[in-house]
């Protein structure tokens, strides 16, 4: 009789294994590292997450798994699965993760880069592409953005007088930093060069640092309540200011045009009538977060590609002075760059590709989550894990570029990749729906940026460093930043031509 039930039992056991085994296939998640008990594999990120993860994907290949606490994370990182996730299956890969921080004010709720892809999403991004980063919108008010690299050349030229080095994260920030301000107000919102002013950019920094923190509360959902870092109300408070000031701004401009004052050609003014004619379209929260974002994203990624393209051609001198044999010879030395004539620079526009191929501002992009089980090479991802795309790991694929850890922006001479998301070898602002809306303008910025630092100066190290010697180590945070801030001395460019 025992023996009966077991045989009964078994072949139940064994037909319900007949009946499941292939669902448990179906269901099988990408290779990974073994978790261990409930930290996961957060043991292996180590302080530069962007490089642990390149060097697990040489293990586990190019779709990866691991539990990073309690979340299931996939790791995209080759170009082929990158063109899958970010193109082919698009809208199921579309979603935000959510940091912990953004929660702060509601912020998510209201910006373009965390919203859901929806019909208020679309909006919004419809309003940011039209209205605010066309070439139309761009060109209307580049005049304002010249004038501040004007600034940033006169505060170059008197430390060039007296010798001294300038700060070139620092001199970049700050310049970004007006450069927007004047793009979405039509005024500076900080002096950049004096410290006057300073609490703007203090606000800013501390949010992209406590943005870009490593916090608990994103591997551990069960933390969110207690916050155990504090980074959420850190954030709360740095947000509520920069909320404060956008209020006061939006309702001094309401003032001046309720006093037929005349317009002006800034965002400000863009989105303040597209809210009086369609209220329901966007209102005061969304255009205030829109404004955090563009300062948030939009001064550190200026910073860090022009820091670390300074950094790369103080390293490599013959590569400054190709590029600025070219800029003496389209524009003419010593001459402020202009928007309209980067389109005749093309070593220019090389050696930012190859800036933005070797230190993408964002290594890992933003993250992304799944609503549903996807199906993505015969593997699942199951419903809310995330997924990360390493950009970096992309940038430097031994098996695309060719001696990828050298900087030679020569290569892209015969190589016309596309950094608006076409070509998937190249995305330093993402691909599909979700790019960077802001991309058009940060590369304005810079190449106007870099383009007049070159043309107007030499620069060379300070006394006691050597080229080869520049420390060139990383800091990961909501940026890829130059971990050891950049110094530089400006002399008067002598005539390169001929030479």
């Amino acid at each position: 009789m025992d023996y009966y039930i077991l045989y009964v039992l078994g072949s139940i056991f064994t037909c319900s294994l007949l009946f499941v085994l292939p669902k448990i296939h179906s269901k099988k998640l990408p290779p990974g590292p073994t978790p261990w008990p409930i930290i996961g594999n957060l043991h292996l990120l180590g302080a530069k997450p962007h490089k642990s993860l390149a060097n697990l994907a040489k293990i586990y290949g190019p779709i990866m798994s691991l539990k990073l606490g309690q979340i299931t994370t996939i790791v995209i990182s080759s170009s082929a699965m990158a063109k899958q996730v970010l193109q082919k299956q698009d809208l199921a890969f579309s979603t935000r993760f959510i940091p912990d921080a953004l929660q702060a004010h509601n912020h998510y709720k209201f910006s373009v880069p965390w919203l859901p892809v929806c019909t208020q999403w679309r909006t919004l991004r419809r309003i940011l592409n039209t209205n605010i980063l066309s070439y139309n919108r761009l060109d209307a008010n580049q005049h304002l953005r010249s004038q501040k690299v004007k600034e940033l050349l006169a505060y170059c030229a008197k430390c060039c007088q007296q010798g001294e080095a300038v700060d070139v994260g620092q001199v970049a920030f700050k310049t970004s930093l007006n450069l927007l301000s004047n793009t979405l107000f039509s005024k500076d919102l900080a002096d950049p060069f004096s410290d006057s002013k300073v609490e703007l950019k203090e606000v800013i920094w501390s949010i992209t640092t406590e943005v870009g923190k490593p916090n608990l509360v994103d591997f551990f959902p069960i933390f969110e309540k207690i916050d155990p870092q504090g980074i959420r109300r850190r954030t709360t408070i740095c947000f509520g200011k920069l909320f404060k000031l956008f209020d006061e701004l939006i309702n001094e401009r309401l003032k001046e045009k309720r006093r037929n004052r005349g317009e002006k050609s800034d965002v400000l003014e863009a989105l303040l009538d597209i809210s009086a004619k369609n209220p329901e379209e966007i209102g005061q929260n969304h255009i205030k977060s829109m404004f955090l974002d563009l300062f948030g994203a939009g001064t550190d990624t200026t910073t860090s590609t022009l820091e670390w393209a300074m950094a790369e051609m103080l390293r490599q001198p013959e590569i400054m002075r190709k590029a600025q044999v070219e800029l003496g010879e389209v524009i003419g030395k010593g001459k402020i760059v202009e928007e309209a004539d980067v389109s005749q620079l093309p070593y220019l526009q090389c050696i930012i590709k190859e800036t933005l191929r070797m230190h993408p501002p964002f290594p890992l992009l933003v993250p992304r989550k799944v609503e549903q089980d996807v199906e993505l090479c015969d593997y699942i991802i199951p419903k809310g894990s995330q997924v990360l795309v390493n950009a970096w790991a992309i940038g430097r694929d031994s098996t695309f570029w060719k001696d990828p850890l050298v900087f030679r922006p020569e290569r892209f001479w015969n190589l016309d990749l596309d950094m608006r998301g076409k070509d998937f070898e190249l995305i330093p602002f993402g691909a599909g729906r979700r790019i960077c809306p802001g991309l058009p303008l940060a590369l304005r910025m810079v190449q106007v940026m870099l383009g007049s630092l070159l043309n107007s100066f030499n620069w060379k190290l300070e006394v006691g460093i050597e080229a080869q010697e520049l420390n060139m180590e990383e800091k990961f945070g909501i940026t890829l930043a130059k971990a050891h801030p950049l110094r530089a001395i400006p002399s008067l460019v002598p005539d390169l031509k001929g030479h």
